[in-house]
């Protein structure tokens, strides 16, 4: 995935920002929830298109429950770019 398709939003970039702080974690699933600071994310909308779009994945890969989440390459570009304007 590339990190295309989804409308970053404040929100969306509020997100990714605690993504990059290491304050969430997100749920293996094929819809994967996020939780930011241990709470459920008010957008679980947004949170799915951020996975799906490839902007944020599980750091660990096949586990069960709730592991950490971080970056993809697609969203280290996009806090980049937002930081850069």
């Amino acid at each position: 995935m590339s990190g295309s398709g989804v409308e970053l939003t404040h929100r969306a970039m509020a997100m990714l920002k605690a993504v990059a702080a290491g304050r969430a974690q997100m749920s293996c699933s094929c819809e994967p929830d996020l939780f930011i600071d241990g709470f459920a994310c008010c957008d679980q909308m947004t949170a799915h298109a951020l996975a799906h779009g490839g902007y944020l994945r599980p750091a660990v890969e096949a586990a069960a429950g709730r592991v950490p989440a971080e970056l993809t390459e697609a969203g280290r570009a996009a806090l980049e770019i937002t930081a850069a304007a």
